[in-house]
């Protein structure tokens, strides 16, 4: 009986468990793994590209990655919202937001992944 349970004991957190997030470290430390390079210098690398891409996007421009994606500024049309606990109505403008499309190749292979 103990058995039993221990086993759907341990059924049932994997079924619940979420799936786990790779963080900038992680990246870092998988990068120099698959590639023999120092994390040191592998972080410097990583830290750049993402500035850069940051840079980029509040420059207006848009950044291409060939079977990977687009990286981009989208705007965002005015609308109305509610605050719920002050019972009132805002008015959210029109603003920009940094966006992200993936590339056809890429958006079909999560879909039959």
């Amino acid at each position: 009986m103990f058995i039993i349970f221990v086993e759907t004991h341990q059924a049932f957190a994997t079924m619940t468990q979420k799936q786990p997030n790779m963080t900038r470290a992680d990246m870092v430390a998988e990068i120099a793994k698959r590639t023999g390079v120092s994390k040191a210098d592998i972080k410097i690398i990583v830290e750049t590209f993402l500035q850069l891409i940051k840079e980029s996007i509040q420059e207006g421009m848009s950044i291409q990655l060939r079977g990977f994606g687009t990286f981009f500024r989208k705007r965002k049309a005015p609308k109305k919202a509610r605050n719920i606990s002050k019972g009132i109505t805002i008015e959210i403008p029109e603003h920009e937001v940094p966006a992200y499309k993936p590339c056809k190749e890429f958006a079909d292979s999560i879909k039959n992944y």
